[in-house]
């Protein structure tokens, strides 16, 4: 099956018919990425009734992406989350602090200053995932810039810790940026929610453990739905 050119690959998925929704989550992507790596993760989303939209992300013009998700938030279904992957979390962070209507964001394969990866496309693949699945999506997909790992992130960009509930998502195989590194802004935190994917490379979102991680998403979704202060939906009874 060959992935469509990104002109026709779809960028928002709706909840199911009949049902309310449930929130909004704006995803935001990563260097080299196309809305084709999220058609996955927008659809799983949307089952559970979440409208999901995705932004490009453009490195060389970041203000467009940012009008695009203040636009997309306007009088939009609450809880209203950001989820970034890579460059595209690391703006989400910002974006979480400077847009009033974030309600929350998850970040998943952070990218820091200094998480950058050379080498040719074999090794790409093998620091962005271990799914087969997706590394053909990535390998189809005419929009996808290849190598752009390799880009540093850009000049002046710090990672801004949001005063907003916040779910880390970070694989502990991931080859782009440590997972102590990205896990260590956030340690302490009382709304940061911090969790390692066992084996998990860079795009954490669509790698072997997509399902779970997506498990994970809704769990903090529903979790922020009750409050800011994230209260536990389901608790470990000891047995």
């Amino acid at each position: 099956m060959t992935i469509p050119a990104i002109a026709t690959t779809p960028t928002e998925w709706d909840e199911p018919s009949g049902l309310a929704p449930r929130g909004t989550v704006v995803v935001l992507t990563g260097r080299g990425e196309t809305p084709a790596s999220y058609q996955r993760f927008g659809r799983r989303l949307a089952a559970d009734a979440y409208r999901v939209r995705v932004v490009e992300v453009d490195l060389d013009d970041v203000a467009s992406a940012r009008a695009a998700v203040a636009a997309l938030l306007s009088d939009t279904p609450e809880p209203r989350v950001l989820v970034g992957s890579d460059t595209g979390a690391t703006l989400a962070a910002s974006l979480a602090g400077e847009l009033d209507l974030v309600d929350g964001v998850v970040l998943a394969g952070l990218a820091l200053p200094g998480s950058a990866r050379d080498g040719d496309w074999d090794d790409e693949l093998e620091a962005r995932t271990a799914c087969p699945t997706h590394r053909r999506i990535l390998s189809e997909d005419t929009g996808f810039t290849r190598g752009a790992l390799a880009r540093p992130v850009p000049s002046g960009w710090s990672l801004r810790v949001p005063a907003k509930p916040v779910l880390v998502l970070h694989g502990s195989a991931d080859p782009v940026t440590a997972a102590a590194a990205a896990f260590e802004p956030f340690r302490g935190v009382p709304t940061a929610r911090l969790r390692e994917i066992s084996g998990g490379r860079h795009d954490v979102l669509n790698d072997v453990s997509h399902r779970a991680v997506a498990a994970n998403v809704v769990l903090f979704l529903e979790s922020l739905r009750l409050g800011r202060d994230l209260p536990a939906i389901v608790v470990d009874v000891q047995g």
